[in-house]
Parts: structure tokens; C-alpha cells; sequence
């Protein structure tokens, strides 16, 4: 099932880096949902996870982590950790992730599947993601998986120069998802795929009761 997923949803849709096929291949998607929809772990839609949270459909998945452009020795800060799902795939392309996640139970839950499959290079922290991790920056990368009404500016401070954002901008009913440079004259930003995220909670973000 995970090999007809990758051929089916990933690949036959333009993911061609072969790091990022790869740990689509290695990683065991059906560990991080829950028991009740686990046959469903590689089908070509988003998933509950509980806390009216969502793993999100494979393909998006992979086309925010091609976007991140990563080649192994890159720093990491990923913004809602959700089900650990990403947060897994990032541990296998880059040397360091700190995922931050606003929902105790959930980065409890990823921390301890993480643990169990011998993630090493991952710290999880219960807090508010629109604030980032100030304590490990600057990033080399930023993954945002819940959709912002506006960039951050936390996120923007600890972006290295050079670095590269990826994080879904929007409404609470569809955005865009861009991938933000940040370099010496500014900030560049191109949109490469229209989604619909869950939205980013937080001081810089949407407030609880606009959901």
C-alpha cells in the first residue's frame, strides 16, 4: 500500500527528488493514526487524528517537504507537529528538527511513536507554534503545517538568511501554499499549490473562537 501511494500519489503528481521518495518509502505512515482509520493510512485524502486535528493527504505532504529543498545538514523548525508523520519525514532528511505543538496529548502521542521507530534528531515542545522556538535559532527551514492569515513575524525572525519557509496563507477555508526566501534585500515569495489546512492558533495566528 505504501508503494502504490508513492507511485500513485506522489510520484505520478511531479515529486521527482529522490531524498524526498525515498523517505516517503521508509517511513511507516500507518504508525501515526489512529487504530480506527489505519487501513486508510495511505489513501489520497487527509485523516483525524483527534482534537480536531488532521494528518494531511500524502501528496501535500510531500510537496511541502520538496519545496524545503533539504540536503541532510539543515536545521529544522516545523510548526504543529500533529502526528509525528511529517515531523518523521523531516528527521530523515535533515540533521536537527524542533517541532513545536500547541496540543499536549498529540506531541505526547508523536513523541512517543518518534521514540519507538529511533528517531534521535527530534525535540518536541508543547507551546505556542506561532512564536516558534527562539531558544535553537535561526532555521535553515521552517515548515508551517497550519494555515496562517499572515506571515508570523516570529517565524521571519528566526528564518536564517538564506532559508526557506514553506506554510499555507489564507482564509480559514482555502490558502495558498508559498514558500517564502528570506535573503539580504528581503523577503521573495512564490505560491505553488492551492490547499486547505487546519487553522495556526497562536498570538500570531488565528484566535480560538474565529475557527
Amino acid at each position: 500500500m505504501r508503494e502504490a501511494m508513492i507511485r500513485k500519489q506522489i510520484i505520478a503528481r511531479g515529486i521527482k527528488e529522490k531524498r524526498v521518495v525515498e523517505a516517503f518509502r521508509r517511513v511507516e505512515r500507518e504508525r501515526f493514526v489512529p487504530p480506527e482509520v489505519r487501513e486508510q493510512a495511505y489513501e489520497d485524502f487527509p485523516l483525524a487524528i483527534g482534537e480536531e486535528q488532521t494528518i494531511s493527504q500524502p501528496y501535500i505532504a510531500a510537496l511541502m517537504t520538496q519545496c524545503l529543498e533539504l540536503r541532510g545538514e539543515e536545521k529544522v523548525l516545523e510548526i504543529g507537529t500533529g502526528s509525528g508523520y511529517q515531523t518523521a519525514i523531516l528527521a530523515e532528511l535533515a540533521r536537527e528538527v524542533y517541532s513545536v505543538e500547541r496540543i499536549a496529548s498529540l506531541a505526547q502521542r508523536a513523541k512517543t511513536v518518534l521514540d519507538e521507530l529511533g528517531y534521535t534528531n527530534v525535540k518536541i515542545r508543547v507551546a505556542n507554534g506561532t512564536l516558534g522556538w527562539e531558544e535553537y535559532s535561526p532555521y535553515d527551514r521552517i515548515l508551517v503545517t497550519a494555515g496562517a492569515k499572515e506571515l508570523p513575524k516570529p517565524l521571519l525572525d528566526q528564518l536564517a538568511e538564506g532559508g526557506v519557509m514553506v506554510i499555507p496563507v489564507g482564509d480559514l477555508l482555502s490558502q495558498r501554499l508559498e514558500v517564502i526566501r528570506k535573503k539580504k534585500t528581503g523577503i521573495e515569495s512564490r505560491t505553488v499549490e492551492r490547499c486547505i489546512f487546519v487553522p495556526l492558533i497562536g498570538a500570531y495566528g488565528w484566535k480560538e473562537r474565529e475557527k
